[in-house]
């Protein structure tokens, strides 16, 4: 996907976008219009029994302006709940009527339906519905046909991803001008089926600077040139795994060797780990003195930590690390906790990588997990700025950002990931990203999107999400990096070595 089709816009800069365009001449919803009905055509073609449910708002009348132009070919139906309240939406309804449409205000009325198309609320919402508005998506979603959006699904907060008191869920979003973040986290995934774009043929010139973008991998650095030994990889220490909590650290150690680390040892809390049988090449001793860690090794804590005393000691000497440093789990815990380490953190010359998941996020900004999960970019860019970080915050569409605010959302992932010990692997996979000489920002983007892809695949083999163990997960991400870094390699057959 090209970079500007990845771009996201927020709410203020697209309403400054609409209004210049406008100024500059542009329809936008009659372009909307005929780049709707074009792609139903092209998706859905004729002959079928159409229905719009157009609302009152601009969404309602790029609804309009499509039915119009498929009045000759297909058997189409509008349903009208309210009448238009925007003079654009009010002129593509007098058009639509003029070319010899039917407007319903009564749903039951209409023709049994083949394909819907929901044009009630777009992007535009900002309110929760209520019961009336409530009672009309219940009465679309109990159609029996296919379901497409125009812009975003009706009910879902096109920033946030949260639903506004009832949303229907569709097979098809298509996304007007750009994509809007809240199709992809929170509750977007399970409302927006599969999201199309129709940029609208805008003028480059009226698109706006983007606040973020659609996570991409960048994994062609990581190819490899034969004159190469483990040193060439880097080395990576796990700091964790207290009594009864070996198994992070290791599952971490793990991802960090299956993703290409050169050195990995695990300096656990528990002296009675010293072997890992099934991995023998994780090196597993206790830590003693922080100053053996070397300036160029990264180091990722966190991973079955705990929270004791030793471990707060522990954490407090390791943010004094002059090399990457990744932060999860029980790190985080501490960290929330006391302010003096935070201000250790904000202090570090290099940027540290947080890994916190909705619940530790919430500790870390010291709200409730479920005021994170309302609106989850605002959180990942409240805690990469207060903290001086690079925060990815997990779950569904797990999100990226740094200080300045500049957000990555994942697109994939599923379910199949909301396992135990799946935040393990990522914090591995991080941290073995690093000691290949990748920055922070690219380093936790390709790790999140292997990730996420990897349970992807899980997904597609499997027949469903169920079942997928962290450990099970490593193999689909090796053989993923591997055949993007092999894809990689056929694109640029005669590129010389990235070294």
């Amino acid at each position: 996907m090209p970079a500007n089709e990845r771009a996201l816009i927020d709410a203020a800069a697209l309403r400054q976008w609409e209004q210049q365009a406008a100024q500059a001449g542009l329809d936008l919803m009659a372009r909307a219009g005929a780049a709707i009905a074009h792609w139903l055509r092209q998706h859905y073609p004729p002959p079928r029994q159409l229905l719009f449910a157009a609302g009152s708002g601009n969404n309602g009348g790029d609804a309009l302006i499509a039915a119009r132009l498929l009045l000759s070919d297909y058997a189409v139906s509008v349903w009208q709940p309210q009448p238009p309240a925007t003079i654009a939406a009010q002129a593509a309804e007098q058009q639509y009527l003029a070319a010899g449409g039917r407007l319903d205000s009564t749903l039951s009325a209409l023709p049994p339906a083949e394909l819907l198309i929901d044009g009630l609320f777009g992007a535009g919402l900002n309110r929760p519905l209520d019961a009336g508005w409530q009672a009309c998506v219940a009465a679309l979603d109990a159609l029996l046909c296919p379901r497409v959006a125009l812009d975003v699904p009706s009910g879902l907060d096109a920033w946030s991803g949260c639903v506004q008191g009832a949303a229907l869920p569709v097979d098809h979003t298509l996304a007007l001008l750009c994509h809007k973040p809240g199709l992809f986290t929170a509750d977007g995934r399970d409302y927006s089926g599969r999201v199309e774009l129709l940029d609208l043929d805008c003028p480059p010139a009226l698109v706006p600077a983007a606040q973020g973008e659609l996570l991409a991998a960048n994994l062609a650095p990581l190819r490899r040139r034969h004159n190469s030994n483990k040193g060439s990889f880097g080395s990576v220490s796990i700091i964790g795994g207290c009594a009864g909590m070996g198994g992070a650290a290791l599952l971490a150690g793990r991802a960090a060797l299956a993703l290409g680390t050169g050195k990995v040892r695990i300096h656990s809390l528990d002296a009675r780990l010293s072997l890992d049988p099934l991995w023998p090449e994780l090196m597993i001793a206790p830590l003693g003195n922080t100053s053996s860690l070397a300036a160029n090794e990264v180091v990722a804590i966190g991973p079955g930590l705990g929270q004791s005393p030793q471990a707060h000691r522990i954490l407090a000497s390791v943010l004094a690390h002059p090399g990457a440093l990744l932060l999860d789990a029980d790190a985080l815990n501490l960290l929330a906790g006391d302010s003096a380490l935070q201000q250790q953190l904000r202090q570090r010359p290099r940027p540290a990588v947080i890994t916190p998941h909705p619940a530790e996020a919430a500790r870390l900004l010291g709200c409730s997990t479920a005021a994170v999960q309302q609106d989850r970019l605002a959180a990942v860019r409240r805690l990469a700025a207060d903290l001086g970080v690079i925060a990815v915050l997990k779950g569904a569409g797990s999100l990226l950002c740094g200080p300045d605010g500049y957000y990555r959302l994942c697109a994939a992932g599923n379910a199949a990931l909301a396992s135990a010990g799946q935040g393990d692997i990522l914090s591995g996979s991080i941290a073995a990203l690093l000691a290949q000489g990748q920055d922070e920002t690219t380093a936790a983007g390709n790790a999140v999107w292997l990730h996420a892809s990897a349970g992807d695949r899980y997904l597609a083999d499997a027949g469903g999400p169920i079942g997928l163990r962290a450990s099970s997960t490593l193999p689909l991400m090796q053989q993923l990096l591997n055949q993007q870094l092999a894809s990689s390699d056929h694109d640029h057959p005669h590129r010389k070595p990235p070294f």
